[in-house]
């Protein structure tokens, strides 16, 4: 994998979470990984939107709101997500 494809966790952290069409969830506060695999599972969403506490998504014990990774179609400046795929 070319260095330039790679991203540290550090760098999604904060990070504004939003929808293709640009709805905007919240923030990335925290990724979740299987950790026999290394495979990220979920991003944990920080400072939700009153949109995004509608849409009963899966929450973990703290009542954070978890975004499957798998769901995830671009990163950059904002963590993107298809909403088709959350719902």
């Amino acid at each position: 994998m070319p260095e330039e494809d790679k991203k540290f966790s550090k760098q999604l952290i904060g990070k504004t979470v939003v929808s293709k069409t640009g709805k905007r969830f919240g923030e990335v506060g925290d990724l979740i990984f299987e950790t026999r695999t290394g495979e990220l599972v979920h991003v944990v969403l920080h400072n939700p939107t009153s949109y995004t506490e509608k849409l009963e998504l899966e929450k973990d014990k703290e009542s954070h709101i978890l975004i499957p990774f798998s769901a995830v179609i671009a990163t950059g400046d904002f963590v993107v997500v298809a909403e088709e795929d959350i719902v």
